[in-house]
């Protein structure tokens, strides 16, 4: 699987896990949401293992980026609040930052 959509799917399933919590605590959703969203942390964890990055940690680092941008996407089409220009202005370059973590020419390990 190609690390962004590892990197995408991983957001999707993190958020969703993340914003069952969030329902249940503090929208007074029933205690049974925290089922699919423990489900879905699972699944986000296992999806970021598909990044086709040689360590850890650089793979978490990227996925920041795109854990950022999905964030505010969640945020206008689930939330209904739309993003402003700040919010584009930093998500853009925390996806160029992610870009250079993921791409950049390194030595083999």
């Amino acid at each position: 699987m190609p690390t962004a959509a590892a990197y995408l799917g991983a957001a999707i399933a993190e958020i969703a896990g993340c914003f069952a919590f969030w329902a249940w605590l503090r929208l007074d959703k029933p205690a049974w949401w925290l089922l699919p969203g423990l489900v879905s942390l699972a699944v986000f964890a296992w999806l970021l293992t598909l990044a086709e990055v040689g360590a850890a940690g650089r793979a978490y680092a990227a996925y920041g980026g795109v854990y950022i941008a999905s964030s505010l996407a969640w945020l206008w089409l689930v939330e209904g609040v739309r993003p402003d220009r700040w919010d584009v202005v930093g998500a853009s370059i925390c996806l160029v930052g992610a870009a250079i973590i993921v791409a950049a020419p390194r030595a083999p390990a």
